[in-house]
């Protein structure tokens, strides 16, 4: 009970450091990246401790290993650090005690498929849970539109990435991303009922 009740409050830490961000106009902190490293870091924290308390070798085999990961990988995202921790803390902690191991995969597992079903949920209330962005590595398909008029739609929907406007030359270039090729054919059948369009580009990954 003791253990649930911790989960639970490194659970609830995570997301109020991440929605305190947010709120506070620090955007870096909605991508979907940031979301997923806030909610699995105090957990992996959590077992990294429960695994080497009391046991000075493996602290110090613990230190080795983090430091590795740290300083010889060439790491891309926060995300991907944090993944490499978990997933030398998962072998660690198997060796130890396969409970504290078996903890850390399921909290991992609920968090990363958790985060993207919430993600779901919100865009059926044309809400976004977390910003989707091209430097996380994320394949997205694209959609780019050529317009003779500004299209208000496209100008306030939450998929747009890129706008270039050259008015004296009737041309709109409208650039957007999607996670779901269903969202792109949506927006797709969308935008050719309007008569100003003059050329759709996708492409899709």
């Amino acid at each position: 009970m003791e253990e649930f009740k911790s989960l639970i409050l490194l659970l609830a830490g995570g997301l109020l450091f991440r929605f305190a961000l947010t709120m506070t106009g620090q955007n870096w902190a909605k991508s979907y990246q940031q979301t997923v490293a806030f909610l699995t870091l105090p957990f992996v924290t959590y077992i990294i401790t429960k695994t080497i308390s009391g046991n000075i070798t493996l602290s110090l085999g613990m230190i080795g290993a983090m430091s590795i990961v740290r300083f010889r990988n060439p790491v891309k995202s926060a995300l991907e650090l944090v993944m490499y921790f978990a997933l030398i803390t998962m072998g660690i902690a198997a060796s130890v005690r396969t409970k504290w191991a078996l903890q850390l995969i399921i909290i991992i597992l609920i968090v990363i498929i958790g985060v993207k079903v919430i993600q779901r949920i919100s865009k059926q209330f044309d809400k976004s849970f977390y910003n989707v962005s091209f430097n996380e590595g994320i394949s997205l398909h694209m959609l780019e539109v050529h317009s003779s008029e500004k299209i208000e739609m496209i100008e306030r929907d939450k998929n747009l990435k890129v706008s270039i406007s050259q008015p004296n030359q009737n041309e709109f270039i409208y650039r957007l991303a999607f996670e779901s090729k269903k969202q792109l054919q949506l927006m797709k059948e969308e935008i050719e009922k309007n008569k100003n369009i003059k050329k759709i580009d996708i492409n899709y990954v």
